[in-house]
């Protein structure tokens, strides 16, 4: 019986991981030098989730918000970043430790990119078994990468203990991970490691924070509503 149950769980685990091989890298126009990527996941073992992230082009190399879901996708978008722009991704910033966030980080290690997160996403990746950064940094930090500047911020827990956004403040252009939901979200989606009680004040302090915000990103699904999304995402939480 043993040897059966393993012999499902192998073939299980095959189909999935040929299903996921299947999956293509899509990358969408935003503004300026910015574009979104979106990656796929499985997350029920049976249908494709998408998982946006971000990447600038700058005339120091591009740099990288999240890595896709898997690194087999992660090797397609470095493919694709380095036969459209032959540029050289110079770094990775993970906004929180599930591996929709982190699953390619080892591959970007191997090629040389700097990877970042916060230190309390590195302890939590450490502890869950996921993969981790090279490098991190303990508060709310300002990066300058050529002629980009990015900020990252930590409103408080949420979808995670550990979950940032990141605001681009030249382009006015906040990427919110899975703290903030798409208007196409009816739920909170994965609650397992999340605070219920804390998310709806880490969503009103973004709000606070950032007034002229042009554009917003969340983790997964559309991205059309800008800042609605913060709204939307209350009355998502309320519902839940």
């Amino acid at each position: 019986m043993k040897n059966i149950l393993f012999a499902v769980l192998l073939l299980s685990s095959i189909y999935v991981k040929s299903q996921t091989r299947q999956f293509r890298i899509k990358t969408t126009y935003l503004t300026g030098n910015i574009y979104v990527y979106t990656s796929f996941g499985l997350p029920d073992g049976k249908t494709p989730f998408p998982a946006n992230g971000l990447y600038m082009i700058t005339n120091e190399g591009i740099v990288l918000i999240d890595t896709p879901w898997d690194e087999d996708q992660t090797q397609q978008l470095m493919d694709t970043l380095q036969s459209r722009y032959k540029k050289k991704i110079e770094l990775c910033i993970s906004t929180h430790y599930h591996n929709d966030r982190t699953s390619g980080l080892d591959l970007l290690k191997k090629h040389g990119v700097k990877t970042y997160s916060s230190e309390l996403t590195r302890q939590l990746a450490k502890q869950k078994g996921e993969k981790q950064p090279q490098f991190t940094f303990r508060k709310d930090t300002t990066f300058k990468v050529g002629d980009l500047i990015l900020q990252t911020y930590y409103p408080g827990e949420g979808h995670t203990k550990d979950n940032i956004v990141i605001w681009l403040p030249q382009s006015k252009v906040l990427y919110g991970g899975c703290l903030i939901k798409s208007l196409e979200a009816n739920n909170p989606g994965y609650t397992g490691d999340a605070s219920m009680t804390s998310w709806p004040a880490s969503i009103i302090k973004v709000k606070n924070r950032y007034k002229n915000i042009k554009y917003i990103i969340p983790r997964h699904q559309g991205w059309k509503g800008d800042t609605l999304m913060l709204t939307h995402t209350l009355a998502v939480l309320k519902q839940n």
